[in-house]
């Protein structure tokens, strides 16, 4: 971000949505993954995605001068980065979660709606399945580059069972448990859910010590317990006060004194001005949600207290989109 606003910078933040929009056409026409390790002419990737060749020849244009592609007169390759992280073919793809951001734009161009109104807006819909699918694949996406670093950030030494609520895929309970040999975690999140995070936790060999347990954790008992250590990730911010001071209480009943809670999320100052990015996800929860929101330091430190918690903490794991973890022991009383 410029250090000063000028009309420079003013108009580039105006039209950053033209940048994005690119990325995630090229993604959606999957021209990253059909270009692979090939050079094609603007003709062939038309043929090969079903599009028109003069609006295609546009599209090449543009991300290549994003520097995503690179053109050598009418042929067009991917650069690095495109080949390694844009290819739906490679390990590295994260092509899912600019999906979700595609599926997401309809409700930012409302914003001045939402904000009107204190509530989400109607947005166009892509199909249940398909928004369900990018969400929990671009979940994985996220949380594959983020969770090496929490490991590493935090340590679980002697810890035995773990819940790992509203844990989607299964992501940071397969690494916590790769990296403590003894562990074994319950992954509690939508039934919905169950079937993808099966087929991830196997992949990875790790289905004797990764289970699943299907409900609603805003309604549903937490199941399994009891545990020592308790994993949200990401759960609070689509949820009211209320709803989270309630979820925290709950999941003080299921662990163990002297459990361990780990809340991780885009936490802001108690400023609530900084960092930026969580500043702008509370706009996103309350695009989509009815009271989701971003919390506070002292916000989230202030429900563990009430939930009988003690010497709450943060962590921060320099991840790359600025998000924390708080901590805190659980009491013997």
């Amino acid at each position: 971000m410029a250090a000063k606003w000028d009309t420079g910078s003013l108009i580039g933040t105006s039209s950053a949505y033209w940048r994005g929009c690119t990325l995630q056409a090229g993604v959606r026409l999957g021209v990253f993954t059909v270009l692979g390790a090939r050079s094609l002419s603007t003709a062939e990737v038309a043929a090969a995605i079903g599009a028109d060749h003069r609006s295609t020849g546009y599209l090449l244009d543009a991300l290549a001068g994003m520097e995503l592609l690179l053109k050598s007169g009418d042929r067009y390759s991917n650069s690095e980065a495109a080949a390694t992280l844009l290819d739906e073919h490679k390990p590295g793809y994260i092509g899912h979660i600019i999906l979700h951001h595609h599926h997401l734009v309809d409700g930012w161009a409302q914003l001045d709606v939402a904000v009107r109104s204190g509530g989400p807006v109607e947005q166009r819909s892509y199909g249940a399945e398909a928004e369900r699918r990018s969400f929990l694949l671009g979940m994985f996406n996220l949380a594959s580059g983020v969770a090496p670093l929490m490991v590493e950030a935090i340590s679980l030494a002697g810890r035995k069972r773990l819940l790992d609520l509203g844990g989607g895929p299964g992501t940071y309970a397969i690494h916590f448990c790769r990296a403590n040999p003894y562990l074994q975690a319950v992954v509690f999140d939508r039934p919905t859910t169950e079937p993808f995070m099966k087929r991830t936790v196997a992949s990875f060999g790790l289905s004797d010590r990764i289970t699943f347990a299907g409900g609603d954790f805003n309604h549903d008992s937490l199941a399994g317990g009891p545990y020592d250590v308790a994993w949200l990730s990401h759960v609070l911010h689509s949820n009211g006060p209320e709803q989270c001071m309630e979820l925290v209480r709950r999941t003080a009943e299921v662990l163990e004194p002297g459990g361990l809670i780990l809340i991780h999320d885009f936490i802001l100052d108690d400023t609530r001005d900084k960092p930026e990015f969580a500043t702008l996800f509370s706009l996103n929860m309350l695009i989509n949600t009815a009271q989701g929101r971003t919390y506070c330091r002292a916000e989230i430190t202030a429900m563990l207290e009430a939930a009988g918690f003690s010497a709450p903490h943060c962590i921060d794991p320099k991840t790359p989109n600025q998000s924390l973890v708080i901590a805190a022991i659980k009491g013997d009383t």
